[in-house]
């Protein structure tokens, strides 16, 4: 195929797709927030467990919980997709809720250990997972004048990844994308003394195998490394849907760590606590987790 085709190709194929955010993301903008948080989530509910990615999830809960009935498996799948569709719904009212700190909608659990990496003069990460509003992480910090710096998956569409990035412009700090150059801005940023946000729950195919519930997966190793190297604290973040688009963002404290100075053992028993406290999430409420993603080997 000529060269200029494939271009012409690619640019229709990204302007539907970013017609289609768009659209969406206006409409969902112009409803308060609870309609389209319910709108999107009863959409999402109706659809999604319709949908080929549906036994991927179907698959990776039978391997997490092999006890699970077929009517909790159903049912975890149904809230799954309610949830997304939710956190599609709610994306476009994200800024006036960062601007309001949350309002009454989120409430901030742990703050104390927020102040204390804004005071202890050492850079510190925070790490989250894609679980409850994930987006909603960051109303924590910010509620506490923590500037953050967010490593996260840049789109392939540069229409969708602008759309992205007026969602998430009003959380002080930069928005870091994940790779080569987002490496070397990661470093700087932690020699700089400043504090990272990162959501480490997916799989990395180059990455380190450790279990999660119990089952070993290829894990992003990233965050223990730059732990070890900087010193520096590392919080669990859980932001936690409660009802509706009302929230909990639970901060808790940083991870309990004694490095023995064997850096590839350290790394590896340091992600077993980070994926170990992930876990411990997701079992509280699985239901809110994003389980059509290959987290594990097929």
């Amino acid at each position: 195929m000529p060269k200029f085709v494939r271009d012409l190709s690619n640019y229709v194929q990204q302007s539907s797709e970013a017609g289609f955010a768009f659209l969406f993301y206006w409409l969902f903008r112009s409803l308060p927030i609870d309609i389209s948080s319910g709108l999107a989530g009863w959409i999402a509910r109706n659809i999604g467990p319709k949908l080929k990615v549906s036994m991927v999830a179907q698959q990776n809960l039978k391997r997490a919980f092999p006890e699970i009935t077929p009517q909790d498996l159903q049912r975890t799948i149904n809230e799954m997709w309610d949830n997304l569709g939710r956190v599609v719904g709610e994306y476009p009212h994200l800024p006036i809720l960062l601007k309001q700190g949350g309002g009454q909608r989120v409430e901030i659990i742990g703050a104390e250990h927020i102040d204390m990496l804004r005071d202890d003069n050492k850079p510190g990460i925070f790490f989250m997972a894609h679980l409850g509003n994930w987006e909603f992480s960051g109303l924590a910090s910010e509620a506490r004048n923590l500037p953050v710096d967010r490593v996260y998956r840049q789109s392939n569409n540069p229409l969708t990844e602008w759309l992205l990035k007026r969602g998430r412009a009003g959380v002080d700090g930069s928005h870091i994308p994940k790779g080569r150059a987002g490496a070397k801005k990661i470093i700087k940023s932690l020699k700089a003394g400043n504090h990272l946000a990162m959501l480490v729950d997916q799989k990395m195919n180059d990455g380190i195998s450790v279990p999660f519930f119990g089952i070993e997966a290829m894990t992003a190793p990233a965050i223990a490394q730059l732990a070890l190297r900087f010193d520096c604290p590392v919080v669990p973040v859980r932001v936690k849907r409660l009802n509706g688009a009302y929230f909990q963002v639970i901060v808790k404290p940083p991870l309990s760590f004694s490095p023995s100075g064997n850096q590839k053992p350290d790394i590896h028993e340091f992600m077993k606590l980070v994926n170990l406290e992930i876990e411990s999430w997701i079992r509280e409420t699985p239901g809110q987790w994003l389980w059509v993603h290959n987290r594990w080997p097929s």
